[in-house]
């Protein structure tokens, strides 16, 4: 049958079906048994990164890394099983590797951004920041662009190279904060006694903290008013609270006290000449 005869066939089964045949069962064997190694040593690496307290979006994207790495080398080592010459295999993945490289660096500056995030955590979810040219709460930071959440809840989606390269402001990073408030009088009011009515208002806000003491003062002596700093201290949860609500409170008090808050105004001075 085709040309063969017995021993024709025995030979070609003996030199080429067999050992072809025991290449492709040591390749798959290679494929699985590494594959069940690069999970073990995956998963042992993971665990010692757990017991470092690194955050679990980087441990993520590190197994991952070494994951890709551990199987490609599983997978050149059972294609050579099989004969392939790997030597030309690894040289068109460094070619197409720079290719890709090359094509996007945008990209890659993002990456290294992100790396370069998790790593050293200026934030983490939850936290309020401004960075990237923008305003909010972080909803989770990724490879290549960071997500937040404006107060008015949108979703604003930043490139991390954006971030990184930038300020980055963490309102949430300490535990308090100094709350920054202008408040101006007339100058015919009584300094004294606005003066007075602030700082009681301040120590008798349960928001405002002790330590650090409330600094009330008078920061200027403006075109229509004089002007007083109050700066009291919250907890970082009880800033905007404290803020808006001392605001109006303020405002009201100082109606019922009779004193006044100004605002610019200007007064024109007409002359009237006679006709000559």
């Amino acid at each position: 049958m085709f040309g063969l005869t017995t021993e024709d066939a025995t030979k070609y089964l003996d030199e080429f079906i067999i050992p072809f045949g025991i290449n492709i069962a040591m390749a798959i064997v290679i494929y699985i048994v590494g594959k069940i190694v690069v999970g073990v040593l995956v998963n042992v690496f993971g665990k010692l990164l757990a017991k470092s307290k690194y955050d679990n979006m980087l441990i993520d994207f590190l197994k991952s890394i070494v994951r890709a790495i551990l199987m490609l080398f599983v997978i050149i080592a059972a294609l050579d099983q099989l004969g392939v010459d790997t030597t030309s295999l690894a040289a068109i993945l460094a070619a197409a590797g720079l290719a890709i490289g090359l094509s996007l660096q945008g990209s890659l500056s993002n990456f290294a951004a992100g790396v370069m995030l998790l790593v050293f955590r200026p934030f983490k979810a939850g936290d309020f920041v401004d960075a990237g040219g923008a305003d909010g709460t972080i909803k989770s930071i990724g490879i290549f662009t960071t997500l937040m959440v404006t107060p008015d809840n949108k979703e604003v989606i930043v490139p991390n190279g954006a971030i990184y390269s930038g300020n980055i402001v963490n309102y949430s990073a300490k535990d308090t904060r100094r709350v920054d408030m202008v408040f101006g009088i007339g100058y015919d009011d009584d300094l004294k006694k606005a003066k007075a009515i602030l700082e009681e208002m301040c120590a008798n806000d349960p928001r405002v903290l002790k330590e650090p003491a409330a600094q009330v003062a008078v920061s200027e002596l403006g075109d229509s008013s004089v002007n007083f700093v109050v700066r009291p201290w919250a907890k970082s949860s009880d800033f905007w609270g404290l803020k808006f609500d001392m605001t109006e409170a303020v405002k009201l008090r100082f109606d019922e006290e009779g004193i006044s808050i100004p605002y610019p105004q200007m007064d024109v001075h007409v002359h009237k000449q006679d006709d000559k």
